[in-house]
């Protein structure tokens, strides 16, 4: 399906409820294990959540509409995430991410934009050109991505407990999309 902000909103908007109802209250057995030792836990996927929020996506939809494709995007530390939720609770990251999008969102419908700038494009260090559009529909794809891993990661703790019904639970058997 084309891209619709629209859309996009009602998914962005969605994320920190789903992760708090999901996550809230559950045993750090759940929520602080991973996959492996260069996994990442749920807490940690929340932490990089609200990193990206702060550090990515309005930023570089902020620096498109500024600077266009003359002035590639800063680079993005995807592991930023590990410094901000040093010593902080997954109740105070989920906290947090739900503020931090809170503003985002704000901050982009202040932005008032429309077809015309939706089509704008920037630069990417490492994908070249790209549109709004386009930056707009992977921040709701990246969120979708990492409630995929957070549902695999979780999972993956009853991987030898489910016995002979791993055959039939596609998310014992995925191989995982990256960090």
């Amino acid at each position: 399906m084309p891209h619709q902000l629209d859309h996009t909103l009602a998914l962005l908007e969605r994320t920190p409820g789903a992760l708090d109802e999901l996550l809230r209250g559950l045993p750090a057995a759940w929520t602080d294990a991973t996959e492996s030792s260069d996994s990442w836990s749920p807490r940690e996927i929340v932490a990089h959540l609200a990193h990206a929020d702060r550090t990515d996506w309005m930023p570089r939809a902020r620096h498109l509409l500024e600077f266009g494709e003359t002035q590639p995007f800063p680079p993005f530390d995807r592991l930023g995430q590990r410094q901000a939720m040093e010593g902080k609770s997954l109740a105070q990251i989920l906290d947090g991410f739900a503020a931090v999008r809170a503003t985002s969102l704000d901050d982009l419908g202040a932005l008032h934009l429309g077809p015309a700038d939706l089509d704008r494009r920037g630069a990417h260090p490492a994908l070249g050109s790209v549109t709004l559009s386009q930056l707009l529909a992977t921040w709701a794809a990246h969120d979708l991505t990492h409630l995929h891993q957070i549902s695999r990661v979780m999972a993956h703790q009853y991987r030898d407990a489910v016995g002979p019904w791993s055959q039939f639970l596609g998310v014992m058997h995925c191989g995982g999309h990256g960090g």
